[in-house]
């Protein structure tokens, strides 16, 4: 590989870190050509990026983006990248699935908005809720004080109709 090629990929790998939210390095020794076809579809499904980049140029990536001291000690041997970008978590859960199912692939170490997690704490992250379920989560803690206003609003609506009534009824009587 010429040089003007490296360089080209360690920008476009550097520019993907940048963009990303959550970054997973994968062992993917012994996995099949037909395994790493499927892993690779799981990936694309969910909208994740996954690519295979030689440890030194991935290396030379991330000491452009400055921060990721933690994960070079990790670039070893056969590395493959997943990179999210929407929801970090979601290559964790693929992940940890794929992993349960062929026994081959394993987490070497994963970084979630700017934080260096060992791989052995896959299981955790995968059980991590989605961005969506956050954000579902939040929203339904801020509608619930809102959904009771129009109950109250009715409630002192008709305590006032009552005693108008009661009123009524007295000054009938």
């Amino acid at each position: 590989m010429k040089r003007e090629e490296k360089e080209q990929i360690v920008a476009g790998v550097s520019e993907t870190v940048r963009k990303a939210h959550g970054m997973f390095f994968t062992d993917f020794t012994g996995l099949t050509v037909e395994q790493a076809t499927e892993l690779r579809r799981e990936f694309h499904k969910a909208g994740v990026d996954y690519r295979v980049v030689k440890n030194t140029l991935i290396q030379k990536a991330l000491e452009q983006v400055t921060g990721y001291d933690g994960v070079y000690g990790k670039l070893a041997g056969p590395t493959g990248v997943a990179f999210a970008f929407e929801d970090p978590v979601v290559p964790a859960r693929i992940i940890q699935k794929f992993s349960e199912k062929h026994k081959r692939l394993s987490l070497k170490v994963c970084v979630l908005e700017h934080q260096v997690f060992e791989g052995s704490r896959l299981a955790e992250l995968a059980k991590l809720p989605s961005r969506k379920e956050v954000m579902a989560s939040i929203l339904g803690s801020v509608q619930a004080p809102l959904a009771g206003v129009p109950t109250v609003i009715n409630a002192v609506i008709r305590d006032i109709v009552s005693l108008v009534d009661e009123i009524g009824r007295k000054k009938a009587a």
